[in-house]
């Protein structure tokens, strides 16, 4: 709850009336619906029962949503006012294969420098921010982008709808990342606009740094297992190899790395299935 006023406060501050509030609320127990409808009594709320992750929540709001386009928007985040109208005009402007577009993700702590501005993937398992920590001010020149963090991105409604929306498999971390690989092996792509800029906290959720590590390894095995095809897989089989040693290494959290490994395992045929195997 301590997120959501400075986040709503943001909104209520746009420069453009044309959109909706849609609040998904993820089966929160510090009085964060109560706080919505009292203070913001025109922001619609869809309460779900139990914490269902971030992947499911995105698509219950991209389901309520019955507009061309979705925006997603994290509570630890305070977008600037000309956020959404920028975003609006570039991806109206752009040609239908552009399925959303990334705006600038600067630290809360330090507007100078970035938090992300678009993600990127190596072949190594490594699901980067672009830019992350660096100065903004090298990265002021809009352009095509890998894929967009889901935390504060626009989204064409006939692209999600053709992607099929997030797999709410993945629960939490890198259901961005394996939505953008997956649309582009359909041809979409992605664009990156630094003057459209919000600020972000990054972690605001206070997920345990365990289950975090988990996540994370589980669902990074699941997006190569799912997406790449296998002849690729092969040709790169020594350096996916070597990222999960390294972050198993690296994250020094043995027994959670090697639950994420085994939930991958547990997920290994439901991931099959959706190979077409």
């Amino acid at each position: 709850m301590k997120w959501l006023d400075g986040c709503l406060k943001a909104l209520d501050r746009q420069d453009t009336s044309a959109f909706v509030t849609l609040v998904v609320d993820n089966g929160s127990t510090d009085e964060s619906v109560a706080f919505i409808k009292k203070n913001y009594p025109h922001i619609e709320v869809v309460s779900l029962r139990n914490n269902t992750g971030f992947a499911n929540a995105a698509n219950v709001g991209i389901e309520k949503s019955a507009t061309p386009y979705v925006a997603l928007l994290n509570t630890d985040t305070q977008v600037y006012p000309n956020w959404l109208s920028g975003l609006l005009e570039k991806i109206e402007k752009s040609p239908p294969d552009v399925g959303a577009i990334n705006p600038q993700m600067l630290r809360m702590d330090d507007r100078e420098r970035l938090d992300d501005a678009g993600d990127e993937l190596s072949w190594y398992g490594a699901a980067t921010k672009r830019g992350h920590n660096q100065p903004a001010r090298w990265y002021d020149k809009e352009e095509e982008v890998f894929s967009t963090c889901a935390g504060a991105s626009l989204y064409r409604q006939e692209f999600l709808l053709k992607i099929g929306g997030f797999d709410k498999a993945f629960f939490s971390y890198l259901e961005d990342v394996d939505l953008g690989l997956r649309g582009r092996l359909l041809g979409y792509r992605y664009l990156y606009l630094p003057a459209a800029k919000v600020l972000h906290k990054g972690q605001g959720s206070g997920i345990q740094h365990g289950r975090l590590v988990e996540l994370t390894t589980r669902n990074r095995l699941l997006l190569f297992t799912k997406n790449v095809p296998a002849s690729l897989l092969l040709r790169h089989a020594a350096k996916l190899f070597y990222g999960q040693v390294y972050f198993l290494v690296a994250y020094a959290r043995p027994v959670s790395s090697l639950k994420g490994f085994f939930s991958f395992i547990a997920w290994l045929p439901v991931a099959m299935k959706e190979r077409g195997y």
